[in-house]
């Protein structure tokens, strides 16, 4: 665990704020994208994607919403609760969520890790075609090395010490 040092975001001292200035800097700057999904399991695809627009107070947070659903081609499910969406369909309500604040980054851990092969294929596209159209830098930990080949930089996690490949 580091003793010592700066944290930057965005080009804030992250080591200098308190916890809610840091909650405060997350949602408007960082996204995130878990392999479990994480959606809310009382809310409606719709319901999932407007929360964080929701939480920064965005008037249009359903308009927004929409659009990002129809974007990853959920437009038809969009009063579906989260057991009624398969693994696919819910990560792509994931990846709506995430990405309909524009975050500056967004982490992405293990995004086709619960995913089918056909699933996961169509998951990996989406998610970097967003990331090239929102401008995202995209962090992604992952097993897949198909999927890691297609990201610009690589690191490998050897011996808990990171090395470039």
């Amino acid at each position: 665990m580091a003793s010592s040092g700066e944290i930057w975001l965005a080009g804030e001292p992250l080591h200098q704020m308190d916890e809610e200035q840091r909650a405060n800097l997350r949602g408007r700057k960082v996204g995130f994208i878990f392999q479990s999904f994480m959606l809310v399991e009382s809310l409606t695809a719709l319901e999932n994607v407007m929360l964080p627009m929701e939480l920064a107070g965005a008037e249009d947070a359903r308009t927004q919403a929409e659009n990002m659903l129809q974007r990853v081609g959920l437009s038809h499910r969009l009063d579906h609760f989260p057991n009624q969406l398969s693994g696919g369909e819910q990560q792509r309500v994931a990846i709506a969520r995430a990405f309909v604040t524009r975050p500056d980054i967004l982490f992405a851990d293990e995004p086709t890790g619960n995913l089918d092969q056909a699933n996961s294929a169509r998951v990996e596209d989406l998610l970097f075609q967003l990331n090239q159209e929102h401008h995202t830098t995209l962090v992604l930990v992952t097993h897949d090395l198909k999927l890691a080949e297609r990201c610009v930089t690589r690191v490998q996690m050897v011996s808990g010490r990171l090395e470039a490949l």
